[in-house]
């Protein structure tokens, strides 16, 4: 494993980001280059249409790419990220798996999809970081 010896011990780190946390994100998978996050679809995750904010989505994407990343490297932070929505999601839980497909010196990249828990792609997201 990387810089974290076991999974709880990330889970403990990454307690410091409230606000992944307080909104129910919680990491499930976690090991060299990968990072696997999720968090139940609740009523304060929705939009004025009763979709998944694009919000909601994005800060699970982000924060698997941040403990993949961090893993990976202590210390790196974000460079610049993109994403892609392609669906809404139609199950109740929703599910960030970040893969890194660059390790440079200074420099990383993670692309991570976001699913829902029938399957659907709801999101692509391409981080790129930056260690400290």
């Amino acid at each position: 494993m990387g810089t974290f010896a076991t999974i709880d011990e990330a889970r403990t780190y990454f307690k410091g980001d409230r606000f992944a946390t307080t909104n129910g994100m919680i990491i499930d998978e976690l090991s060299d280059g990968k990072a696997v996050c999720s968090m139940t679809i609740r009523d304060n995750h929705r939009n004025a249409h009763g979709g998944v904010m694009g919000g909601a989505i994005f800060t699970l994407a982000d924060f698997a790419f941040a403990v993949a990343s961090n893993n990976d490297r202590a210390n790196t932070t974000g460079l610049h990220s993109a994403i892609e929505y392609l669906s809404g999601a139609k199950g109740t839980r929703l599910i960030a798996e970040a893969v890194c497909v660059k390790s440079g010196r200074t420099t990383s990249v993670y692309e991570v999809t976001v699913t829902d828990d029938t399957g659907r792609k709801i999101a692509l997201f391409i981080g790129t970081g930056f260690t400290v």
